[in-house]
């Protein structure tokens, strides 16, 4: 399979189902149900403990890959993968072309021997550049050296456009190097339009406050930084009723917050696993995968919302539930402790980004808090009532949600 790949024009080969065999897995088909039998895909510890993987195992598997691939090579006369790339020529077609599977497909495209006459090459020779010493995190970590040296708290403020990329990124990279940092050490205060990506990965100790708008992707993978997008104060539009950032938004993110002062697109916060976020709107799919974390909807949402979710809480404001996904979700009234937790996100998100809309909730608590549907997967409440009763019989909650589930 190497050697094909590499003969029709592949430069990179990824391996994932065999190395995973070679480790033990015995394709029970239950990855998703926390029962792997081999302790493989598994957080229960009493499985993992049967996991009789070796990184020998994977070494030796790869060995024997690279053995293969050689002798293969040595048949069709290459003395090198790289100089066996895109020689489609040497391959037998008939045997895949005539099979009654391959009917009706026109593979000229995938087959076709370019005429590299002159500077022409069939593999990569350059690398892409792409000016990363050229982007706005450099500037910042310049601006952030005594809080990444010393710790010492480092207020910034900078101005951003929508060619800036990933900003945060890099300098959270170098808060991770240096063994992290207290919450909110760093703390930027951005102005404009962010590009993609905004806040990607950032861990704790980075605070993001963008005024202004964002693009595609902010948070994604937010991994324990905070991420604060508004308009400005002026702002001659009611900000609840506007969007203020793209699609896919804290997608994958295991911790840390975000607060949003307006709409966002479609996908929020799939396969969130662990951070909370506040947002006025949500366009189709929100919370879609989601397994951790809390979030909070002062809005509209769009359809499908909730669809896989397998944990976490969503909080929406007058929901429609005709928008929900039920196959996995379950639709309760909020109890004293879901409303004490729902007050402290909304007033932080107040806090942070002054929403008339939380603002205007807040004051009349009382009433707004039975306006809200807590939107939870019924398997995720069913463990969370198992851990409550065993921590009030002072039982080991994990040992009794092994046992009844």
């Amino acid at each position: 399979d190497v050697v094909i790949a590499a003969l029709l024009g592949a430069e990179e080969f990824g391996f994932a189902t065999a190395p995973l065999v070679v480790m033990g897995c015995i394709m029970m088909r239950v990855c998703h149900l926390d029962t792997c039998p081999v302790g493989v895909a598994t957080q229960n510890p009493a499985l993992r403990e049967k996991f009789s993987g070796k990184p020998e195992f994977v070494e030796t598997f790869f060995e024997y890959i690279a053995q293969e691939v050689r002798e293969l090579l040595a048949e069709l006369g290459f003395t090198s993968l790289d100089e066996a790339i895109g020689h489609i020529e040497t391959l037998n077609l008939n045997k895949a072309i005539h099979h009654w599977k391959a009917d009706g497909l026109d593979l000229e495209p995938i087959l076709h021997v370019p005429d590299l006459q002159g500077s022409g090459h069939r593999r990569h020779m350059k690398n892409q550049e792409h000016g990363l010493e050229h982007a706005l995190d450099q500037e910042l970590i310049r601006m952030s050296a005594d809080a990444l040296e010393s710790g010492l708290p480092t207020k910034l403020d900078a101005e951003i456009r929508n060619v800036n990329r990933t900003v945060g990124t890099m300098l959270g990279s170098e808060i991770t190097k240096r063994g992290g940092l207290p919450d909110g050490t760093i703390d930027i205060s951005l102005t404009g339009s962010a590009g993609q990506s905004f806040g990607a990965f950032i861990p704790q100790g980075l605070t993001l406050r963008l005024t202004g708008d964002a693009n595609d992707y902010v948070g994604k993978g937010l991994s324990g930084g905070r991420i604060i997008v508004h308009p400005h104060r002026n702002a001659p539009f009611d900000p609840s009723e506007n969007t203020i950032a793209g699609n896919v938004i804290g997608y994958g993110a295991t911790s840390g917050e975000m607060f949003f002062r307006g709409r966002v697109g479609e996908r929020f916060c799939v396969r969130n696993s662990g951070a909370h976020a506040v947002v006025e709107g949500v366009g189709d799919h929100g919370c879609e995968y989601m397994t951790g974390g809390k979030v909070v909807v002062l809005g509209p949402t769009g359809r499908n919302f909730g669809a896989g979710m397998s944990g976490g809480i969503a909080y929406v404001l007058d929901l429609e539930p005709t928008l929900i996904n039920h196959d996995l979700v379950e639709l309760n009234r909020l109890d004293e402790a879901d409303s004490q937790e729902l007050y402290k996100l909304v007033s932080a998100h107040v806090e942070h980004t002054e929403s008339s809309r939380g603002s205007d909730l807040l004051a009349a608590w009382g009433a707004a808090v039975t306006r809200f549907t807590k939107v939870i997967p019924r398997d995720y409440k069913r463990v969370l009532e198992i851990e409550a009763d065993a921590l009030s019989r002072g039982e080991d909650p994990m040992l009794a949600i092994m046992s009844r589930i």
